[in-house]
């Protein structure tokens, strides 16, 4: 089946579902240029990921000072980065009342800047937007805390407030996710009727466990992904394409078939 029928097939599913739950990764946020930290040239071919476990940033002041250079040589990239058509669809679907709610792997807030309601987004591994301090719990904005590494010359920052550690909202190797939104994704997989993967290997768990419990529950799965994923079998259609043709297309036409037979 070539492309444009498979596009054609998605947005008829899109056009039946009432309830879809979309899930994303790093390939949706790849097409707005943010380079995947496991891809060539991305962040883990210049660093080890193994000096950012969670215990080693909380207990080696030197690990503190590369967990910082390497988040910072990221930060500037993220937080200029726009929103592509991949995100601007999931916004339509969130338009006309489809959207459920986005399960994203992603820390770079695009599907807030597209425009989703922040209520539908669930992010899984935080965000890389805001700063807390471990100890005391203080909240920072990110760019005032890269202002101070810039600007001053300060390699590790600490909390003004009581001297702890601060880090990035995001989740770390070996930290745990958020349980209770954990929960709340498992909750939407439930209900959905459809789940969309949008640019995600589906090998990083437990937020991979998401789609599946979807289909477990008897969703549909649409998968668009560059590679193949382990769930590709499960899935009613699985485009490997880019998120901004594919997606972008079947979304449009489902929306003009909705509006054309209203």
């Amino acid at each position: 089946m070539g492309l444009e029928e498979l596009i054609k097939k998605g947005a008829k599913i899109i056009r039946d579902a009432k309830s879809i739950l979309v899930f994303t990764g790093a390939g949706i946020s790849t097409e707005s240029g943010i380079a995947d930290f496991r891809s060539p040239g991305g962040i883990w071919s210049r660093y080890d990921p193994s000096d950012f476990y969670f215990q080693k940033i909380i207990s080696d002041e030197k690990a503190r000072e590369k967990y910082w250079k390497m988040s910072s040589e990221y930060w500037e990239e993220m937080r200029d980065a726009k929103p592509n058509r991949g995100h601007l669809a999931i916004k339509k679907l969130e338009d006309v009342g489809k959207l459920l709610a986005i399960v994203t792997q992603n820390i770079d807030r695009l599907h807030h800047k597209a425009g989703n309601s922040s209520e539908k987004i669930i992010e899984l591994h935080g965000t890389a937007f805001s700063v807390s301090c471990l100890s005391c719990g203080k909240k920072y904005d990110r760019d005032e805390i890269e202002k101070r590494i810039k600007e001053e010359g300060i390699k590790v920052p600490y909390c003004d407030e009581c001297g702890g550690i601060l880090k990035p909202d995001t989740i770390s190797f070996g930290q745990a996710l958020p349980q209770d939104k954990l929960n709340l994704a498992f909750e939407y997989a439930s209900v959905c009727d459809l789940c969309v993967v949008l640019g995600s290997s589906l090998v990083v768990y437990p937020a991979a466990s998401v789609p599946s419990h979807a289909v477990q529950h008897g969703a549909k799965l649409i998968i668009v992904n560059r590679d193949p994923t382990p769930f590709d079998g499960d899935a009613e259609l699985v485009i490997h394409e880019s998120i901004s043709n594919a997606f972008g297309n079947m979304v449009d036409l489902a929306l003009k078939e909705e509006n054309t037979n209203a």
